[in-house]
């Protein structure tokens, strides 16, 4: 979700429900990957939220708030009010409003003053929830329309090597502008239908502007579309292998022996470095930015507006079969 070197990255009742307070689940019972079967005694719930109260969960969950664009040019301001993030109904939901808020245009929330034409939301773990390894499993719906971008992403806690993307991003799922018409001219029969790509992603190697990445893209099958219901994303990380996974199906491996840091610090990037830190977990919904404006039929679509990122839980594990490594855990299809 940062600078990204590519390009191509519900009318809701918006109940003002109580954004603060901790009434998320703090269960750690054994629950099982909800897709993959055989995985429940080998996989251990070690971090969770069901999203079952009546607010997010300050204990797990912290705003940030600016007007910065990601570095990406992205046309939202993020905020902490109600209207934009809320639980109603076991659902987290994350809304993007044609609002023109006004905010600071530094990552930090300092800076200048600048107005936008979008408000949304952008939560994350850090200091609440900071994990190296394991399997990450979120349930959601996904928005649609022209300049949406909802990313469930990490970053990393410490920034090991430097800055990004010298320590890493990990991109659990990601999607842009979907049900618009499809320029992915590469995949045959898809040109021109309603845009349905999911995307994963790592991103690394040096600063700025130094950074590479690389990922693949997916497709449901049965020509489902993510904006269409929620759908179970997955990604599993041991040391030296990640792995992404839909509904259980596993779609791209990525290993050590093809991503690398250049690192900015006095630690040596070595082994599976930048992946071998503490990572936390985002949520957000961008609005415009290099990638959705740049792809499908281009630009932001305002009549599409409001459109939420929607999210029915986020479970973590860690593999009892060998917690420091994360290895012997894998879930991977014949």
């Amino acid at each position: 979700m940062f600078v990204k070197p590519r390009v191509s990255h519900l009318l809701l009742s918006l109940g003002m429900l109580g954004l603060l307070g901790g009434c998320g689940s703090d269960s750690t019972e054994d629950k099982g990957p909800a897709t993959d079967e055989g995985a429940t005694s080998q996989w251990r719930l070690v971090w969770s939220d069901e999203f079952d109260g009546r607010a997010i969960d300050a204990a797990k969950w912290s705003f940030e708030q600016n007007c910065w664009g990601g570095g990406n040019d992205e046309q939202q301001c993020y905020v902490k009010e109600a209207k934009n993030a809320f639980v109603k109904d076991g659902i987290l939901n994350i809304v993007a409003l044609n609002d023109y808020p006004t905010g600071f245009d530094q990552p930090d929330g300092n800076g200048q003053q600048k107005t936008l034409p979008y408000s949304s939301a952008r939560l994350r773990t850090k200091g609440k929830g900071d994990w190296t390894y394991g399997r990450f499993e979120i349930r959601a719906k996904l928005p649609e329309g022209q300049g949406t971008w909802p990313a469930i992403w990490m970053l990393p806690t410490d920034n090991v090597y430097g800055t990004w993307a010298a320590s890493g991003e990990i991109d659990i799922v990601e999607a842009v502008n979907l049900k618009m018409p499809s320029d992915d001219r590469a995949t045959p029969g898809q040109a021109g239908k309603p845009e349905r790509r999911v995307h994963g992603t790592l991103h690394y190697g040096g600063a700025w502007p130094k950074n590479v990445y690389s990922g693949d893209q997916y497709y449901l099958p049965n020509d489902l579309n993510p904006a269409d219901d929620f759908h179970v994303y997955a990604l599993e990380w041991e040391k030296d292998e990640i792995r992404w996974y839909v509904d259980g199906v596993h779609y791209q491996t990525q290993r050590s022996n093809t991503w690398y840091s250049i690192s900015q610090t006095h630690v040596a990037a070595i082994e599976d470095a930048p992946f071998n830190q503490r990572f936390h977990m985002l949520l957000n919904l961008a609005v415009g930015g290099n990638w959705p404006s740049n792809t499908n039929d281009t630009g932001i679509n305002p009549n599409y507006f409001p459109q939420a990122l929607q999210v029915d839980y986020v479970r973590v594990y860690e593999c009892s079969l060998d917690t420091i490594s994360g290895k012997g855990c894998a879930n991977i299809q014949p």
